[in-house]
């Protein structure tokens, strides 16, 4: 089987990991940006329920779900890498929870960021039928369609790895407990595949329509051009914001290819840093992206920052 290849290989990889000084560095040097940003994010979470316009206005619960994913999978990312630095072993079922808890968060943005044009689109396109669509009741039953829709992935690649626990010879994992660990098939992998690439399809296909539609609106003199404008700046990041939730798809292809090129000790040392540009910096993003750059939310963040003290920023919104 490719993947059971592949898992050996990685494998091999980590046990041929770099030395105890070296380890404990990298571990400090992903661990204080990791809780720096947990930090700013737990402190944008605790804003967007800080005041009732973030609570009863439909896009900010939107932003709380993505947010809140992007966080719990920040913290989840960091507990497996660390496990994979300290080399700290565990049991295929122990790693079979921890990924597939890490999946059913990842699984949460892509989905959010279908919605989230969504409510754009019509915000611009029917302004007068907005209050009627895009109520908090159904913004609640669309964030409880999406994590539904995580919670049947998470189920679906937990009966097909349980479809061939038999054959495992030792219900130890060797090595790094990640994504291709418990990938024991092609069906396993096949799937994996598929469902990653009806969620990109689905939230690319949203973005890209919204944006059009925006524009064609935003030609209508009937449009409040202010609105379009910063709707199709919101809908780009919306764009960006998709494409770097996305980025740790291409984590393992790339590594693959380089086991063939340089040696394994400057493999890991490469996977370190896809690991900070491909899983940390993506996760952190979200709060500096639509924290700062809305003109609601900064200065309340920026007031919970400074611990409640008076800040310029927020002295000048007040």
């Amino acid at each position: 089987m490719d993947s059971l290849l592949t898992s050996q290989t990685l494998t091999n990889i980590t046990v041929q990991s770099p030395g105890l000084a070296e380890r404990v560095m990298i571990s400090t040097l992903t661990t204080l940006p990791t809780c720096v940003f947990l930090f700013i994010n737990g402190i944008m979470l605790f804003t967007l329920r800080s005041k009732p316009v973030f609570r009863e206005t439909c896009r900010y619960i939107l932003l709380y779900n993505l947010l809140f994913a992007d966080t719990v999978q920040l913290a989840q990312s960091q507990i497996h890498f660390l496990l994979a630095v300290l080399r700290i072993t565990v049991s295929y079922p122990v790693c079979t929870f921890l990924v597939n808890f890490t999946h059913l968060t990842s699984v949460i943005s892509p989905l959010t960021l279908v919605v989230t044009p969504l409510e754009r689109y019509v915000a611009v396109c029917y302004p007068l039928r907005h209050a009627t669509i895009i109520t908090i009741r159904n913004t609640g039953a669309a964030i409880t369609v999406i994590w539904a829709i995580s919670f049947l992935n998470i189920i679906i690649r937990t009966l097909l790895f349980l479809s061939l626990f038999e054959e495992l010879g030792d219900l130890e994992v060797k090595g790094f407990c990640g994504d291709i660990a418990i990938l024991l098939g092609t069906k396993s992998d096949r799937f994996d595949k598929a469902f990653t690439c009806i969620v990109v399809v689905a939230a690319g296909v949203a973005v890209i329509f919204s944006y059009i539609g925006v524009i064609v609106a935003a030609r209508s003199a009937s449009t409040d051009k202010a609105l379009a404008f910063k709707a199709r700046n919101t809908l780009l990041l919306n764009l960006m914001q998709l494409f770097l939730s996305l980025s740790s798809t291409i984590y393992y292809p790339l590594l693959v290819p380089l086991l063939m090129i340089v040696t394994r000790i400057v493999l890991v040392r490469i996977q370190n840093v896809f690991y900070l540009l491909f899983i940390i910096v993506p996760r952190c993003l979200t709060s500096l992206i639509y924290g700062l750059r809305d003109q609601t939310i900064r200065p309340v963040l920026i007031y919970h920052l400074c611990c409640r003290l008076k800040c310029p920023v927020a002295e000048d919104k007040g």
